[in-house]
């Protein structure tokens, strides 16, 4: 697959722009009220602490600035999401529900494991 060989830092950065956008957009549904609204069963310090940390953390992700940390941080906060709010119901995420909260854990911590990439402001700015 040689094509996609060399394509590897595109395809990255848009699946860093994608990861980011998307985890925005929870944020956004959290603080907010679009896309349906906010979930009722969630505490309200608990609903905006991750609304903050979504919509922040994904729009720093998503323009690739501060990248690795806002990554790191968004990563952390969806294995506690997971431990918290799935594990409970079931030994396995397609069991409980989690499947999101852990995809988008091991997607986060790829992304702050490989930096901001191109097409990101910090590689724009030498900040990465």
């Amino acid at each position: 697959m040689q094509f996609l060989s060399l394509r590897q830092d595109m395809i990255y950065a848009l699946m860093r722009i994608v990861f980011g956008l998307l985890f925005t957009f929870h944020g956004m549904q959290k603080l907010f009220g679009f896309f349906g609204g906010a979930p009722g069963e969630m505490p309200a310090a608990m609903l905006y602490t991750a609304g903050i940390i979504e919509l922040a953390g994904g729009a720093l992700v998503c323009i690739g600035f501060q990248t690795r940390w806002a990554a790191f941080l968004c990563s952390g906060m969806m294995a506690v999401a997971y431990f918290m709010a799935h594990q409970s119901m079931g030994l396995l995420p397609i069991q409980n529900g989690g499947e999101k909260a852990v995809l988008y854990c091991w997607g986060f911590l790829f992304i702050a494991a490989r930096g901001d990439g191109i097409w990101s402001v910090g590689g724009a700015t030498g900040s990465s």
